[in-house]
């Protein structure tokens, strides 16, 4: 039995999921994987339900009727992960943005270096960037900046999807108080868990854009994003957060 899961969510990734599953599985250190597929046209699931016969325990599937969003997908996969008594909880792309290489980094920043929340992050050192045009680069490293100066987190990636919880972390977020469904899901986490005293560490990754498949990406994911930091800040100033 492993000690960690690795939720990854997918919609239309038939090109990736094989690979990602095989090259996650081939790490010296086991992760076990969940894939939460929002019922991809294209046949993702069926992929993982023949390689869940090869990869026995290991590999897991929820099926999910309709795209209803990253960050509902995500919170089913916390539920799921505690229910089944994982200590480490990660997030990840299935599209090879994220080298799953680095997913030991993570874990050791956690599990060694004594940090709850561990982030995937492009912009520690620089910008570590592949394959994006420079609008999105700047788009992104500058979204990054708005969420500093509106929260007072220091965080550099604040919209970065690569990530490892440790349990506590998850156990004691109120999931369902989650608001964001879209990429600001991932600034509201690491928000709500700054705001809980956790302990954050940035740990430096290279991302690559996608090879295959279609970015879900859309202006009203980065929208949200934009206009929705404002109210989470104020709303945070009428909560108590108390571990």
């Amino acid at each position: 039995m492993s000690d960690s899961i690795i939720i990854i969510p997918t919609y239309n990734e038939i090109e990736n999921v094989d690979a990602m599953i095989r090259k996650v599985f081939s790490l010296e250190k086991e992760f076990h994987v969940l894939i939460i597929d929002d019922g991809s046209p294209d046949g993702t699931a069926g992929v993982v339900k023949k390689l869940q016969q090869e990869f026995t325990g290991k590999l897991h599937l929820e099926q999910r009727k309709g795209k209803l969003g990253l960050g509902t997908a995500y919170i089913h996969g916390f539920k799921w992960s505690l229910k089944n008594n994982y200590n480490y909880i990660f997030e990840m792309d299935c599209d090879f943005s994220h080298n799953p290489d680095d997913l030991i980094k993570l874990y050791n920043a956690c599990a060694v270096e004594g940090a709850d929340l561990s982030i995937g992050s492009r912009y520690i050192k620089g910008v570590n960037v592949v394959n994006w045009p420079m609008g999105r680069v700047l788009m992104s490293y500058y979204a990054s900046a708005y969420v500093r100066f509106i929260t007072g987190m220091s965080i550099r990636d604040t919209t970065s999807g690569f990530k490892c919880y440790t349990r506590k972390v998850i156990e004691t977020i109120n999931l369902d108080a989650i608001k964001f469904k879209g990429y600001a899901f991932q600034i509201e986490m690491k928000f709500t868990a700054w705001k809980f005293g956790f302990k954050i560490k940035e740990v430096p990754i290279i991302f690559t854009d996608r090879q295959e498949g279609v970015s879900k990406m859309s202006g009203g994911i980065f929208k949200e994003a934009v206009f929705g930091i404002i109210q989470m800040k104020v709303e945070s100033w009428f909560r108590k957060y108390k571990r």
